[in-house]
């Protein structure tokens, strides 16, 4: 069979290990096979938060309560924030 990709070079650091001791096991024939496995869970991972969002999204949209103004949003993102951070200094004093 003819490779259809060419050869790259990835520096893993700490991560060698990790993909050495699962050729290692026995799991995977090469740390070529543990990359592409390891991508395509990236692909999967990706695609369901992409799904998550797009649902989140349809939800707001057909949420039939009031739109909040986006001043409103900031004006009580900044309270709870700064109420955050009192109870931060309060913690360290």
């Amino acid at each position: 069979m003819a490779r259809t990709s060419r050869p790259i070079t990835v520096t893993l650091g700490e991560l060698q290990e990790r993909v050495e001791a699962r050729v290692k096991s026995g799991d995977y024939a090469s740390a070529s096979e543990v990359i592409r496995a390891a991508v395509r869970a990236l692909d999967r991972e990706e695609a369901a938060l992409t799904e998550l969002l797009r649902q989140r999204v349809a939800e707001a949209i057909a949420d039939p309560r009031p739109s909040v103004p986006a001043r409103d949003v900031f004006r009580r993102l900044r309270k709870h924030h700064a109420a955050l951070v009192k109870a931060e200094r309060n913690e360290e004093t």
